[in-house]
């Protein structure tokens, strides 16, 4: 791509969008002679303007039509494409509100039924850790989801607007922490927060309080993580109706997995304890507003907390009680993110060949749980350092690495 002409690109990302050359011309307001000349590089474009208003057309960011891009990755692999990460920033940078207030589009925006199913179907491809297909899906719904949330402020139906927006953004957080995006994880974790107090809805801001903890605490402000949750949680205390208590106890277990990460190991079990009591009253697990909660959440949780504490004997000891029932029982996305701690446990017990194991069995289960989170690539490097003898996981384990290539730096 970055050795095409700039018309050549142009045409690559109106192809991407779906959109035919009138309706592209419609768009900026140029006939559809200009853009088929733009296209096959008759007409040039010399000027700085035009090109930021195509690209806001075609909502990519303006680096990706000048040709300076990412390196991309192996298609179908488990990789997310950087190109593709570009496009989700250039939506989330876009502010598609304000757009459509200065110009507003001809086209209505999408029903409210239809977003919602795609809605559905972008929190399901995450659970099943289909990172990259989500990414490919970002751009569009979260175009589509600010356009109807603009045009239908006001109202029970504009409420219901909000409140989906809010969950775009939150499954936008989500996907782009995974991808070891800090910054953009943050912003769209803070637009859940703002869309979801819009809405009106208790729940939806304690989860959307939660990724901002989360975001946080992937960029390394542990007690601003550990006190949102907190403050989060107690406004959702003393309630027996399922979906509050379970959105109550997913906060607690942020927050016991930010106390482990400054060493507090008291609290990080006192909150554990309380969100296992939740569990308990809970009765079963289950993923109200998508977000996983239950007795075996709270399992996997005190796994990944002792590891944190760098205890990877309590983490064996407490994945024991675990059973393999339970454990199937959770989204991909959990079973695979808890194979990748009991590998790092396995590392501070020394077992790098445990180790190993542990991660070929995510592999197995999520490729993209390990090759589209710049951690998880860390965490396979470094098992890999630590082998003492050759072997078939040793193997498997090396080839691995070597389709991972260099890890990109977390930011």
């Amino acid at each position: 791509m970055d050795e095409l002409p700039i018309g050549r690109r142009v045409a690559y990302w109106r192809g991407r969008r779906k959109m035919s050359q009138q309706v592209f011309a419609d768009r900026l307001g140029k006939s559809k002679s200009w853009v088929d000349k733009v296209e096959r590089g008759i007409r040039r474009l010399d000027k700085f303007t035009v090109v930021y208003e195509i690209a806001d057309v075609l909502q990519v960011d303006v680096q990706l039509l000048l040709g300076r891009e990412a390196e991309r990755r192996p298609d179908g692999a488990g990789f997310v494409d950087p190109i593709e990460v570009e496009e989700v920033r250039a939506a989330i940078e876009r502010y598609q509100q304000m757009d459509d207030y200065f110009r507003p589009s001809r086209a209505a925006p999408p029903p409210l039924p239809g977003l919602r199913q795609t809605l559905d179907h972008a929190w399901l491809t995450y659970q099943h850790a289909k990172y990259g297909a989500l990414v490919r899906m970002l751009p569009r719904l979260l175009g589509d989801a600010q356009a109807a949330a603009g045009t239908r402020a006001g109202g029970a139906d504009g409420d219901d607007t909000t409140r989906l927006l809010s969950e775009v953004w939150q499954v936008t957080s989500a996907v782009m922490r995974k991808a070891g995006e800090t910054e953009l994880a943050s912003m769209a974790a803070d637009r859940a927060m703002s869309a979801a107090y819009r809405g009106g809805d208790p729940l939806l801001i304690g989860v959307s309080a939660r990724l901002v903890a989360a975001s946080l605490l992937a960029a390394g402000r542990i007690r601003p993580a550990m006190e949102i949750s907190m403050v989060a949680a107690n406004r959702l205390a003393d309630s027996g109706d399922p979906a509050r208590l379970a959105v109550y106890g997913a906060l607690l277990l942020q927050g016991a997995l930010a106390a482990a990460r400054i060493g507090d190991k008291a609290t990080a079990r006192e909150l554990l304890d309380v969100a296992a009591a939740a569990a308990g009253a809970l009765g079963r697990d289950a993923t109200y507003y998508w977000t996983s909660f239950g007795p075996t959440e709270v399992v996997v949780h005190r796994v990944a907390a002792s590891v944190e504490l760098g205890d990877g004997e309590a983490a064996v000891r407490a994945h024991a009680g675990l059973a393999e029932e339970d454990l199937g029982g959770l989204a991909v996305e959990r079973q695979a993110a808890h194979l990748i701690e009991l590998a790092r446990a396995s590392v501070q017990l020394g077992e790098p060949d445990r180790a190993a194991e542990f991660l070929l069995r995510a592999d197995r289960l999520a490729p993209s749980e390990i090759r589209a989170r710049p951690f998880a690539r860390e965490v396979v490097k470094d098992v890999v350092t630590r082998m003492r003898h050759p072997g078939s996981a040793t193997a498997e384990l090396q080839a691995l690495v070597e389709e991972l290539g260099p890890v990109p730096e977390i930011g």
